[in-house]
């Protein structure tokens, strides 16, 4: 148990080490000099923890504004829920089986298949069977046939999403060297099919006509951040013509803060996307050519499934367009189905979601349709994301529900639904 919680904790939960020493193996695999061994696995880890700083700069920076916006849509019963942090200490034991079986599975399947993904983005190896065996509690589910069941997801999930999405990553980058081990399948796979049938591939996003007086707006820092701003504002007005205080709303001390607030939000932004596309790129640049090892001595033909910012600088104005339309479109879908009582607790918008698993769509959309693709990808996931918010609270009731309601609405969502019907229907 220690051996296997160290694992857990220190390796497999650790996306700098974990990739580290997937570079480290595949460099040594090729027999490559001490010193490129050693600038190889470093500069792999380095990347990972830029790639992720950026990425948590991007998340605080929005956070506070997927609050104003749930502030401002109509609410209804909340589903019960304990703590993650309580969550993960009560079945720590489980989850770690799950994530540590799953994942030898998936070697297995790509070493003797032709199935070739390997899972290999550290921390959503841990957050699926932790979402699994999250659903496998709230049906009834202990012991063994709790640990059967979330192996078995997080096994069959770790194999088969990255090689569903494989040939969409490929429209992106032109070639196989990854797919994506990420909760964006369920996107990428609608927004890609419904851009591949109604986009047009022959206008970009990223060949968007801007007038010479505003080229600025070409640069992805700066576009993302005034959008951002105009984004807050907007929702600050909205939230004071509701009788909503925003001050009280995004936690300021006096109404002058507010904004700065704006400024500042806007600009972390555009900081954090700067931050987060570096390290992706430096990630890349290491990582890939290390993974060449793996794939020559160990798994003929395997394919590394890594996380979705590695998609990001192949249309970054793509991201942006993703996140700002699904967002609209997600809150103006709560508006309209909160009154019908479609779903039995209250859905709120998921701006995380909406950033880097629609973003991920809509990149996906536009190299398979173009502008008009991207636009139709994020309106569909946009609509989508709700109704899977919304149908598989219930299967994480009394579990892990405050956490989907942050970090669902995508993968999580749809197969932790899956999962809960199969269950509740199998006499276990």
């Amino acid at each position: 148990m220690v051996v296997l919680q160290f694992l857990i904790t220190h390796v497999f939960g650790v996306a700098a080490i974990f990739l580290a020493l997937i570079a480290l193996t595949g460099l040594l695999l090729q027999k490559k000099s001490f010193s490129d061994i050693i600038s190889g696995t470093f500069k792999t880890a380095v990347g990972v923890i830029i790639l992720q700083q950026g990425a948590g700069i991007l998340v605080g920076s929005i956070l506070p504004l997927a609050g104003g916006i749930s502030a401002a849509t109509p609410g209804g019963a909340s589903a019960p829920s304990m703590a993650d942090s309580l969550f993960m200490e009560m079945y720590a034991f489980e989850i770690g089986i799950a994530m540590i079986f799953g994942f030898l599975l998936n070697l297995l399947v790509a070493r003797f298949t032709k199935w070739k993904a390997v899972f290999l983005t550290g921390h959503m190896l841990y957050w699926f069977p932790f979402v699994f065996v999250a659903v496998g509690v709230t049906a009834g589910l202990t012991g063994v046939p709790l640990l059967i069941a979330s192996t078995l997801t997080t096994a069959i999930y770790y194999i088969v999403a990255p090689n569903l999405v494989r040939p969409y990553v490929r429209d992106v980058t032109g070639d196989d060297s990854f797919t994506l081990g990420h909760p964006s399948t369920v996107f990428v796979l609608l927004g890609g099919f419904l851009a591949g049938k109604f986009g047009d591939k022959s206008k970009s996003t990223e060949d968007i006509n801007i007038p010479s007086g505003l080229r600025f707006l070409k640069e992805i820092a700066i576009s993302g951040s005034l959008l951002v701003m105009i984004t807050y504002a907007i929702v600050a007005l909205i939230l004071f013509l509701m009788g909503i205080s925003p001050v009280e709303q995004f936690g300021l001390g006096e109404a002058a803060a507010l904004f700065s607030f704006i400024i500042v939000s806007g600009i972390t932004f555009g900081a954090g996307l700067t931050i987060l596309l570096l390290g992706v790129r430096m990630m890349i640049a290491e990582i890939v050519p290390a993974f060449t090892g793996i794939q020559e001595k160990l798994i003929p033909k395997a394919i590394p499934a890594y996380d979705c910012p590695l998609l990001f600088p192949y249309a970054p104005n793509a991201v942006i367009i993703g996140f700002i339309i699904s967002t609209i479109v997600s809150v103006i879908v709560i508006v309209i189905t909160a009154p019908l009582g479609i779903f039995r607790y209250a859905v709120i918008p998921i701006v995380i979601t909406c950033f880097f698993e629609v973003g991920t769509a809509a990149v996906v959309g536009n190299a398979r349709g173009g502008r008009r693709g991207a636009y139709i990808a994020s309106v569909a996931c946009g609509i989508v994301l709700v109704f899977l918010m919304g149908f598989s609270l219930p299967f994480v009731e009394n579990t892990i529900a405050d956490w989907l309601l942050i970090f669902g609405g995508q993968d999580f969502s749809l197969w932790a639904i899956i999962q809960g019907l199969i269950l509740n229907v199998l006499p276990i």
